[in-house]
């Protein structure tokens, strides 16, 4: 019977009901919860601290993670994955929760597969990248804070008339900037995964604009290209006046929205049900709001985005 686990994560918002949620189901168990400080890079250097029923009072609500983190370059190394297995089997630390993206996954999946320590992933990464998952903590919380900015962004372009490219977060993933521009009734939407022709972009903003549209938002993903570069060309093409927004890191912050903390909390409970088990090497999701187990090596695969019939949806209801 496993007595004492470890807990990683990355920061976006739900992070921090994920770790209260897998610290009291653990509670129920007699499992002591040690949380790692900083990631990886803390794991090395053996910064943790122990969490139990009261430490994880008040944060169902707040972004970020209580756990704070960190780049870790040396954990890519042989070096510094050893010296890591050597600080959980120095404290005695029997099995892994890594609450995470894709890098953390990855890195949790090393762990299990080539040094044999018991792991558990749980999805977390506002990109919803995680491949077999339905939806990944954090990212609705992103969507939502995206597009409330969006939201007053629209009020300006339109009393000004103006052109607004808006640049969201999605260095590989277009999830954001394609949920926002549907849900934002946007005109267009630029996206890693999908090519586009700038100069068939600005004739449909001159056509519109000879036929009196008086005001266009274009959402660009970050992976794709940069929206100050998109705005300067759109500008010399067109001639009209456009104004160029990029959301950065609010996007990662705020406090995580109800489906977040619903969504935290069923995954950190299966996660500590999971280990319980003897599981190993494995992420928890849901699909079709089932709790379910995919193999690490899977779940760090490329996730296929459904593209085309969000963007053709789209442009069908500008």
């Amino acid at each position: 019977m496993i007595k004492r686990i470890g807990v990683i994560t990355r920061d976006c918002a739900g992070i921090n009901a994920a770790i209260r949620s897998i610290v009291r189901t653990a509670c129920e168990y007699n499992i002591e919860v040690w949380g790692i400080l900083r990631g990886y890079e803390g794991l090395m250097k053996g910064e943790m601290i122990v969490l139990g029923h009261r430490s994880v009072s008040g944060i169902i609500n707040t972004g970020g993670t209580i756990l704070k983190t960190a780049r870790a370059t040396g954990f890519l190394t042989e070096e510094g994955q050893k010296q890591a297995v050597k600080v959980l089997k120095d404290n005695k630390i029997e099995g892994l929760i890594v609450i995470g993206g894709n890098g953390s996954l990855t890195g949790a999946h090393i762990l299990a597969s080539k040094y044999n320590i018991p792991v558990i992933g749980v999805p977390a990464t506002i990109d919803n990248d995680i491949n077999g998952i339905e939806l990944s903590i954090g990212a609705d919380t992103a969507v939502n804070v995206a597009l409330d900015a969006l939201d007053k962004i629209r009020d300006t372009a339109t009393s000004l008339e103006r052109v607004f490219v808006v640049e969201v977060m999605g260095r590989d993933c277009g999830y954001i900037a394609l949920q926002v521009a549907l849900a934002g009734g946007c005109e267009e939407v630029l996206v890693p995964e999908r090519d586009f022709n700038i100069s068939f972009l600005c004739d449909e903003i001159k056509k519109g604009s000879i036929k009196g549209k008086i005001s266009w938002i274009i959402i660009v993903a970050e992976g794709k290209a940069k929206a100050s570069d998109i705005a300067e060309k759109i500008k010399e093409n067109t001639g009209l006046d456009i104004r160029m927004v990029v959301l950065g890191h609010i996007q990662r912050g705020g406090r995580p929205t109800a489906k977040d903390r619903i969504l935290a909390a069923r995954l950190g409970n299966f996660a500590v049900e999971t280990i319980r088990k003897g599981f190993s090497d494995v992420c928890v999701g849901l699909n079709s709001d089932n709790l379910i187990t995919i193999p690490l090596e899977v779940a760090i695969q490329p996730k296929n985005l459904e593209i085309e019939s969000y963007y053709r949806l789209i442009k069908l209801l500008t």
